[in-house]
């Protein structure tokens, strides 16, 4: 027996009806480079949270020190190391924030009773009384601005640097290459010593001494990079046009070169905020009673052992910091790197 679903008739070779207005459409939307890169950037679960870390942690370092009353650099000796209490929390135990202290014989007490202190330190504070919560938030700002500063720096000296030697060639690049190599081959902690005590500590010779060898690894970068570009076609039709050796660097190569760019410098940045608190933390950053995070682990090690958390809380800050940069620029390579496209 036939099945006349099995059947076949002449109506199945018909050709389709094809609406003709509906032929040329796009179902998806066109994006540009860096819309497609944002898109990337969000499915990397990592550098998201990151972000949202780190602007809660910028947005704090310039409205933490105001939400509190007291400032960074008031002195109040007989509030001195009293440990972290919170009014809302200081009832629940179990979190660090209800005002107690171990004595050496491990008894715990609460020091703000014991000395009749009726008020609330949030970060606690130090040896001479300065609320930890604003000099904390001070601190990861004046660090902050050291490294964005450097990290801009570095960005226009290292890609006019590595541009124009790359583009040059010949022996101009081979001498610009010999002058980065001398700078390199001196370690750079000891040219940043020797700069601080020539320019004694302050926030403008720790930027300098930061960007005086910085610089060198996005001159490499973007000189590698120009030496790529510089017999592609794109660069061949802009000398054909009689365009300028300035306009072909700086308006047909460097934008062709902004991912790489972006990714070197969200690295530099956690390396400049940590170098600063080791300076700070060797006795070379800043001076009283201004306050970084580097100055505040130092000042934190040297009652580690009775008072902890006078170190913890800016070493947990610097930490967070430096992690999140680092997830942030991982993400952002993959992202903008053609070879990660999935």
């Amino acid at each position: 027996m036939i099945n006349k679903e099995n059947i076949i008739t002449k109506d199945m070779f018909a050709p389709a009806h094809v609406d003709p207005s509906k032929s040329e459409k796009i179902s998806k939307p066109s994006l540009n480079f860096w819309q497609d890169s944002w898109l990337r950037v969000r499915k990397n679960k990592g550098a998201v949270i990151s972000l949202v870390i780190l602007a809660i942690i910028i947005i704090m370092a310039f409205v933490g020190p105001l939400i509190t009353p007291y400032a960074y650099d008031t002195q109040n000796t007989k509030h001195n190391n009293l440990p972290p209490r919170i009014k809302a929390l200081e009832n629940v135990h179990w979190l660090p924030f209800d005002g107690t202290l171990k004595r050496h014989n491990g008894v715990e007490y609460n020091a703000y009773e014991v000395r009749k202190v009726d008020a609330y330190y949030w970060f606690g504070t130090d040896n001479l009384g300065r609320d930890l919560f604003a000099r904390s938030w001070k601190g990861t700002q004046v660090s902050l601005f050291i490294a964005f500063v450097a990290a801009l720096v570095d960005m226009l000296v290292g890609v006019s640097y590595g541009a124009i030697s790359g583009y040059l060639g010949g022996r101009t690049d081979s001498l610009m290459q010999r002058f980065i190599e001398v700078i390199v081959g001196i370690p750079n902690l000891i040219i940043v010593v020797l700069m601080i005590l020539v320019l004694k500590p302050g926030i403008i010779p720790i930027i300098i001494a930061l960007t005086i060898t910085g610089w060198t690894s996005m001159a490499r970068v973007v000189r590698a990079q120009v030496l790529k570009f510089k017999n592609q076609e794109f660069v061949l039709a802009a000398k054909t046009l009689g365009a300028s050796d300035t306009s072909i660097v700086f308006k047909h190569m460097i934008p062709n070169m902004f991912g790489v760019i972006i990714i070197n410098t969200m690295f530099s940045i956690p390396n400049a905020i940590f170098f600063e608190a080791f300076l700070s933390f060797i006795g070379l950053g800043l001076q009283e009673p201004n306050a970084s995070l580097g100055t505040l682990v130092n000042d934190g090690f040297k009652s580690m052992i009775a008072f902890p958390y006078q170190m913890i809380i800016p070493s947990v800050m610097i930490a967070l910091i430096m992690i999140c940069f680092n997830l942030v620029a991982d993400g952002l390579r993959d992202a903008l790197d053609p070879k990660m496209r999935d």
